[in-house]
């Protein structure tokens, strides 16, 4: 035998002389949004070493692997268990599985002798099944079709349904000491028969639910039993990434004494009167003494800090006008004076899409410009989802498959009707990388930030590539705070590129047709809700890495020139610039609910009252000043006040 064949053959040989591993239990589809999923391995002896091994996990669709773990460094417990799985598993894995990873089939798990890097895993697929170095597989759905291509491959001849009890979400699919597979409760952690060593488990809370930077608090500590022979010391991290010792004090370890079950430790999160951004602390036990068991572990915490910023100016559900001073470059648009028509959106287009002077980014660019750009204006650890207006922790950005409870990047253009879906690259490389663009680089609007917004996750997919004011108004009960701005996100973005057209009514919505509707709504909308401070503000930080501004937040109603019923007649930048007025009329209180007072101006004036999708209510002339009488339902509303050519706008809530 050749000398370099010795190692393998006593690798074999001592893997088969100790025990064999098999797959014990596997529960693929759990509650709410899979967060209790977990695999169990078994050996037939104790505390074996997996050196050597891999778990792979396969898709039936292409029979080829999608995810896999390595079992270097991994070894069965006393009675032969081992489980990897979601945090909230408990008892608490010894190996972190993601939320929602392992899919509900029908598909396979394999145990195979080997490494990860056997099975690598592109963007599309993975490597294909095999029954080379196989050690044990079992083959699983959550209905009666089983993984009949992987099946074949890999020799199996029976499947395990885990809805065979119609129980899919609390039942899981467990090895019987005969080698055949059942379905009921979950077991993970211990024999599936109940036999074997019964371990005392350590549970770990938190004395307050949320954490802020200056909070003194204990973690306690609960065992399944009284401790017994000896006091039961352990020691707890918390360090995770930026979070470190300079964030906290404390003494991390614990001593809970012989009879007793619970102890606890008290830690004080350091205020450094600085604003760092919300952080994580990570709570890991260390090694823990033998016949105890985490029950949870690898615990998130979140840490507010203390110490966020609040703008001067305010939400899009509460907006401020002319706080923010708009940055505009001196004779930005200066091109534009008298023109009309066509001509006025060709000059515009020279302006936003100047290839001397653009910069286009990638997608993965975007992530940092919406953390910044759309901050909440009164926590700047946050960003202000548009859709559902309501703010969310930076933190929260969606980084996995699961778009539940996390925000993300909403195109407000929806990238598949654009024709410019996958048109740039996710990896952030920063302000100053770039690349030159012009009117025809519609792969760029990809990334164009100006119609780019922070969304609740699961809304962002609600919307999809859905037309405005047909087919997608917004979650129920909204305000309409975010109408306007999607208004002029899609006029900006209909003359920065060319093949990108707005049109009346509901048109298909298509994949790459590169048309959206509704002009109509959106026109009004462009009026009923008129750009705020959150949005000058946007424009500004925006235009800092694409060198171009959205010219209908500088100059809204140069969207009734380009598109509406103004086209045809010349602009003058006098007919956009903020009303005299702004700053002198009074609309208060607000939130109102019977009355309404409007003051501040001189002379004769008008009031107008209009829901937020621009339908008038109420008009009333007045000398002054006003007291209005209301009979609205709660919501919220937009008063118009003119005052000979002068007019303002301002939106009120009434309860």
């Amino acid at each position: 035998m050749p000398p370099k064949l010795y190692p393998l053959l006593f690798l074999f040989l001592g893997m088969f002389s100790h025990g064999q591993v098999v797959i014990n239990e596997i529960d693929s589809n759990t509650p709410s949004f899979d967060q209790l999923e977990f695999v169990e391995l078994k050996s037939t002896a104790p505390n074996f070493p997996l050196d050597g091994y891999v778990l792979v996990f396969f898709n039936e669709t292409n029979s080829s692997s999608y995810y896999t773990i390595d079992l270097d460094g991994y070894v069965t417990d006393v009675n032969g268990i081992i489980h990897f799985g979601n945090n909230l598993v408990a008892p608490s894995p010894v190996g972190n599985i993601p939320n929602e990873q392992i899919q509900n089939g029908p598909d396979v798990v394999a145990l195979y002798l080997g490494n990860a890097t056997d099975f690598p895993y592109t963007s599309t697929t993975g490597t294909l099944a095999t029954t080379n170095n196989l050690i044990h597989a079992l083959a699983y759905s959550n209905n009666n079709t089983p993984p009949s291509n992987l099946m074949t491959i890999l020799g199996l001849s029976v499947f395990t349904n885990e809805n065979a009890t119609s129980n899919i979400e609390t039942h899981s699919i467990q090895r019987k000491n005969d080698g055949t597979y059942e379905v009921k409760l979950p077991t993970p952690g211990v024999n599936n028969d109940g036999s074997g060593t019964v371990f005392n488990y350590i549970s770990v809370t938190t004395s307050i639910s949320l954490i802020n930077e200056g909070n003194s608090f204990n973690f306690i500590f609960t065992t399944s039993q009284p401790v017994q022979d000896n006091p039961l010391v352990f020691n707890f991290t918390l360090n995770n990434g930026n979070f470190n010792l300079a964030d906290f004090s404390g003494v991390l370890n614990v001593s809970i004494p012989v009879g007793q079950s619970t102890g606890q430790a008290n830690v004080t999160i350091i205020d450094d009167g600085l604003d760092e951004g919300d952080e994580e602390m990570k709570f890991v036990f260390q090694p823990l003494s033998s016949g105890y068991v985490a029950n949870n572990n690898n615990i998130i915490y979140r840490v507010y800090d203390a110490n966020f910023v609040v703008q001067a100016f305010g939400t899009p559900l509460n907006p401020t006008y002319g706080i923010v001073v708009p940055s505009i470059p001196v004779g930005y648009y200066d091109s534009l004076e008298g023109l009309s028509g066509s001509s006025l959106k060709q000059a515009l287009q020279d302006i936003i899409a100047n290839p001397a002077v653009v910069r286009a980014h990638n997608y993965g660019d975007i992530e940092f410009i919406l953390k910044e750009a759309d901050k909440n204006p009164l926590n700047s650890n946050q960003v202000w989802q548009m859709y559902v207006e309501s703010p969310k922790p930076i933190l929260d950005y969606q980084t996995g498959s699961s778009n539940v409870g996390v925000w993300n990047r909403e195109h407000i253009f929806p990238q598949s009707r654009g024709g410019f879906s996958g048109g740039t690259s996710s990896n952030a490389d920063g302000i100053n990388v770039w690349l030159p663009t012009n009117a025809n680089d519609i792969l760029a609007g990809h990334a164009d930030a100006h119609h780019l917004r922070a969304e609740d996750g699961v809304e962002n997919s609600t919307r999809s590539n859905k037309d405005y004011g047909s087919d997608y108004n917004g979650p129920t009960g909204n305000q309409g705070s975010w109408r306007g701005d999607v208004s002029r996100a899609l006029f900006y973005m209909a003359v920065r590129y060319n093949g990108l057209n707005l049109v009346n009514g509901n048109p298909s919505d298509t994949s790459g047709n590169q048309i959206m509707g509704d002009l109509a709504s959106l026109l009004t909308w462009n009026t009923a809700d008129p750009s705020d401070d959150f949005e000058m503000n946007r424009n500004n930080y925006i235009y800092t890495w694409q060198m171009n501004r959205n010219p209908f937040i500088d100059h809204p109603n140069l969207a009734d020139y380009i598109f509406g019923a103004n086209f045809g007649q010349p602009w003058f930048s006098n007919l956009s610039t903020q009303s005299p007025i702004e700053n002198k009329v009074a609309v208060y209180p607000n939130p109102a609910s019977e009355y309404l007072i409007v003051s501040g101006l001189e002379g004769s004036s008008k009031v107008e009252i209009y829901t937020i999708t621009g339908q008038l209510l109420q008009t009333e002339n007045f000398e002054n000043e006003t007291r209005v009488k209301l009979d609205l339902n709660a919501g919220m509303y937009l008063v118009k006040v003119t005052n000979g050519v002068q007019s303002s706008t301002k939106k009120i809530i009434v309860k």
